[in-house]
């Protein structure tokens, strides 16, 4: 939603980033470029954009791990350069490359993660359980991750992110290289996820996923959104685009980007 936007009678934004800028050191050119996105509670955000858009900086930036050249975030109302820690319990973030220990089984790796946000005790033997099975690894939770294959590795990525049960979580191209099975059931474990009132930042290249999962949609491109809207919204706005795909193409181009 932009900065300029109304927000709507009873609407909350869990996350408000005005204006923000980012610049490598080195780079001759902005990765964000005054980038404005309000995430309202409880909706699937999807950022879609080709590659160097801006999206995994903008994620970086959003879940507190990479700090602004310039601009403004809050997140539950709260400055994230002051409150990191309060803020990071609240946080899952699922990265693009996967985050795990390769030689510790699954559920070792989701039990270091859960101690890392203070579970402990029955409850983290509880969450790790819970997790495995939501990701259909259960019958693999005492293998190393390191022989896993590439859809199993992302299921458990996903796992670790949510074992803290977070309030706002951050998918960076979820389901990259996975198979259609894998596919499905994290789709439907989002969506259930969703229905229990978990707000999403979700990024992907697959338009008819941001079709099918996301409240929002924002199309990046040059370190700014270019167009925000529900999928249907988008399509009446933009008519000769018969699908989010199309748009997408007609509003960022067909030039390779590496």
């Amino acid at each position: 939603m932009a900065a300029n936007t109304p927000q709507p009678a009873g609407e909350t934004f869990i996350l408000q980033a005005d204006n923000i800028v980012k610049r490598y050191p080195g780079a001759a050119g902005r990765a964000l470029d005054q980038l404005t996105l309000h995430i309202p509670e409880g909706q699937i955000f999807g950022l879609l954009g080709p590659n160097g858009a801006g999206k995994t900086t903008a994620v970086s930036i959003c879940s507190t791990l990479m700090k602004p050249t310039a601009g403004h975030l809050s997140v539950w109302g709260q400055n994230p350069m002051k409150n990191s820690r309060s803020i990071r319990e609240m946080i899952g973030l699922a990265p693009q490359d996967i985050a795990l220990y390769g030689a510790l089984s699954a559920r070792e790796n989701l039990a270091y993660f859960g101690r890392m946000y203070g579970l402990k005790g029955e409850r983290l033997g509880q969450r790790v359980t819970a997790c495995l099975e939501a990701v259909g690894l259960a019958n693999q939770a005492d293998q190393p991750v390191g022989i896993f294959s590439g859809g199993m590795k992302r299921r458990a990525n996903l796992a670790a992110a949510i074992v803290h049960e977070p309030r706002l979580l951050f998918l960076d191209e979820p389901t990259v290289g996975v198979d259609a099975q894998s596919r499905a059931l994290i789709m439907d474990l989002l969506a259930g996820m969703k229905q229990g009132g978990t707000t999403m930042v979700y990024t992907t290249h697959y338009m008819e996923e941001a079709a099918a999962l996301c409240d929002t949609v924002a199309i990046m491109d040059a370190g700014r959104v270019i167009a925000e809207g529900s999928p249907a919204n988008l399509l009446e706005r933009y008519p000769e685009a018969a699908s989010l795909g199309e748009l997408f193409l007609q509003l960022t181009g067909k030039t390779l980007r590496d």
